[in-house]
């Protein structure tokens, strides 16, 4: 049940961002599709296999496990259900982007992230352009915080679902009017804001590490407003991988065992 409402959302919000992308894209795109789609989406697919073979559903088991044996934070302390749901959500989201910024400082977990960054355009599949290694990483991370947090089942699953449905938002190649975006911006990551994390710029690639949430960026000091290029203008991926024939979908899998290179 919880596996088919998280592909079912995550279905129907990928429809809408492709059609959004169809017939209002923001920029164009510099790679045809049919050179991209077929490694992001590839990956998307081995991700969904591996971790449908293993550990697919461990954080919600982890959830449900810890409220059965009164483990956890919130299994402890006398708090209503819907303020622990609440907590857990925002707990969960900033040590998501705790993570992220580790991905980014520690070179061992750079070499599985730089996956993600390689695309050389920005688009909706971009959010499943990841190394199943970090996929199963990010998920044994998730089921620690879990169980420290004691974070209910609902919880769980609800973040799983926004998640995922904000990251293919924000990744979209979509822009909302000025005002806005502006406005959305105080609250959520937007597909401009998140694109200058895309950037080949290593200052903007180290900055707007946020998935869901925008405050974590502001109040930790890595908000990056603006791109010293403009949005339909700034240079996408990294500046050591600019050969989409190095970058398929087996030249990936193998990416983070190579010889790093210099950024």
């Amino acid at each position: 049940m919880e596996a088919m409402v998280r592909l079912g959302v995550f279905l129907g919000i990928f429809l809408l961002m492709v059609a959004w992308e169809w017939f209002r894209p923001k920029r164009q795109l510099s790679l045809e599709r049919r050179r991209r789609w077929p490694v992001n989406l590839g990956l998307a697919v081995l991700n969904v296999g591996v971790m449908r073979l293993s550990i697919g559903a461990a954080a919600w088991l982890a959830a449900t496990w810890a409220a059965e044996q009164h483990i956890g934070l919130f299994n402890v302390l006398p708090v209503p259900r819907w303020l622990s749901i609440v907590l857990s959500l925002l707990l969960l989201d900033l040590a998501i982007y705790a993570q992220h910024i580790v991905a980014h400082r520690w070179r061992w977990f750079w070499r599985l992230h730089q996956v993600h960054h390689t695309d050389m355009d920005f688009d909706t599949t971009t959010a499943v352009r990841f190394h199943p290694l970090e996929i199963m990483l990010s998920m044994l991370y998730k089921v620690a915080l879990v169980v420290l947090l004691g974070a209910d089942p609902v919880a769980v699953i609800a973040f799983e679902v926004i998640l995922n449905g904000c990251a293919l938002f924000n990744h979209g190649n979509v822009g909302l009017p000025p005002a806005g975006e502006r406005w959305l911006r105080y609250l959520i990551v937007t597909p401009d804001m998140h694109r200058i994390h895309h950037s080949a710029f290593q200052a903007e690639t180290d900055s707007n590490y946020g998935f869901s949430l925008s405050c974590w960026d502001r109040l930790f000091k890595t908000y990056c407003p603006q791109a010293r290029d403009a949005q339909t203008a700034m240079t996408i991926g990294l500046s050591e991988f600019r050969d989409s024939d190095e970058l398929g979908f087996v030249g990936l899998l193998a990416l983070p065992f190579r010889r790093p290179r210099s950024r």
